[in-house]
């Protein structure tokens, strides 16, 4: 093996966790969660250790073959012996399968100023609202670039021999998170529990059962803690041997490391088209990996941009938690104190209704490094965003137009010379 090909050439080098600092060694396989962590206590978040250097030279339009020693996967492959070519392989046949399944793969997504956004919000002068739009990408959303890197480590395993058997794949959703989820199983015919409320629609679950998912209905039990009964079930089919395929870093902190392309891909191509450095970001939070990992991607690339929170007022535990947090810097300390479960979760966007912003330490650290902050919008206002997304050509659901909602909310704070990116992530289904 070439040093080039070795684990010390590639720029991520272990595993730390936020609220305890325990380590894991970038050689080990399936670092999901904290060692520390346990099932009384989950409160730990695995974060990658290194971080890629600054890049301005121009790429092939694909996150994962053009910067393969900028992954965590990557570093725990070559750490193994799994060669670049090795590496490189995998990511594509798996993109070739998934490109056979849906008939798009994970090549960058579209990213522009929206000139329909920008003169109805009245930008000029430079300023604008430059557009990633996930909505054509794999399964419509920014899920499966998270859950591409815990599949790529799961082949890795394969080819290095820790893995030797195929245990099911679990996720606990009922939306963007779950397709993308069954459209990967499908594509590398590995087996999929999806654990779901009782009040997903027909039409959805008809939807994960023609990619070959297994859907479980969770009702709330009389013994049940606070939280989400498809939470609950889902980690009970992990603590069995499932594989937690998930987009909740403390659940499989692998997916925080696919999660990053979008914030290197929004960096690379504000660049090429002109944008330069953005100003403010305006980011959906659910469960939180999103925000999180946009922050660090953008951060690691091209630097802090304000990045601004932006959830539902019928779901918002992490404004909250900001609130409650009033300055302390000691987040992991805080988690139990600041994060707590929201009760009954409503809103019309209804994919970011999470009971607990679970990664809500990322998404705090990268609002703290711009100067932004949480944005609690009303349901008004997340019909009038997904009205206004359809008329400048986005076909993003209420969900996935909840960033631009974030953005009319905080308008009469914005200079219209700003240069503010919104993600559209989530097809109307």
């Amino acid at each position: 093996m070439s040093p080039a090909d070795g684990a010390s050439a590639l720029s991520v080098t272990g595993w730390r966790c936020a609220a305890c600092d325990a380590t894991v060694d970038v050689a080990q396989p399936f670092p999901w969660r904290c060692p520390n962590a346990t099932e009384a206590d989950r409160r730990h978040l695995l974060q990658v250790v290194g971080a890629p250097e600054p890049d301005d030279e121009p790429h092939g339009g694909h996150s994962y073959l053009d910067h393969d020693r900028d992954f965590a996967w990557s570093a725990y492959a070559a750490a193994n012996g799994l060669t670049a070519d090795a590496r490189r392989r995998l990511v594509t046949e798996l993109d070739t399968a998934v490109r056979e399944v849906v008939g798009v793969g994970f090549a960058h997504t579209p990213f522009g100023r929206s000139e329909a956004l920008s003169d109805e919000l009245g930008f000029g002068g430079g300023g604008g609202v430059w557009v990633k739009d996930e909505t054509g990408g794999v399964a419509g959303s920014q899920k499966a670039r998270h859950l591409l890197t815990i599949l790529l480590h799961l082949r890795a395993a394969e080819e290095l021999g820790h893995l030797t058997d195929r245990p099911p794949l679990a996720i606990a959703s009922c939306g963007n998170a779950a397709l993308a989820a069954a459209t990967l199983a499908r594509a590398a015919a590995w087996p999929l529990d999806v654990y779901v409320p009782t009040w997903m629609s027909d039409g959805f679950g008809r939807r994960l059962d023609a990619l070959g998912a297994t859907t479980h209905r969770c009702d709330r039990r009389a013994a049940d803690p606070a939280g989400d009964p498809a939470m609950l079930r889902f980690r009970e089919a992990v603590a069995r041997g499932a594989i937690p395929f998930t987009v909740q870093g403390p659940e499989n902190a692998l997916c925080l490391d696919g999660g990053r392309t979008i914030g290197w891909e929004i960096c690379e191509q504000s660049r090429a088209g002109g944008a330069g450095m953005l100003d403010r970001a305006f980011v959906q939070v659910g469960g939180g990996a999103f925000a999180s990992s946009l922050g660090a991607g953008y951060r690691e690339r091209c630097g802090t941009v304000r990045l601004h929170a932006v959830q539902a007022a019928g779901c918002a535990p992490l404004a909250r938690a900001w609130e409650r947090l009033d300055g302390r810097d000691d987040l992991g300390a805080a988690w139990a104190d600041v994060m707590t479960v929201w009760d009954d979760p409503h809103s019309v966007a209804d994919g970011i209704l999470d009971d607990e912003t679970y990664d809500w330490i990322g998404v705090v650290e990268a609002m703290r490094a711009g100067g932004g902050d949480p944005v609690v919008v009303g349901e008004r206002r997340l019909i009038d965003a997904h009205a206004m997304a359809h008329r400048a050509g986005f076909d993003a659901s209420e969900t996935g137009a909840a960033g631009l909602a974030g953005l009319l909310a905080a308008r009469h704070e914005v200079a219209s010379t700003e240069r503010v990116a919104i993600v559209m992530s989530g097809v109307t289904r």
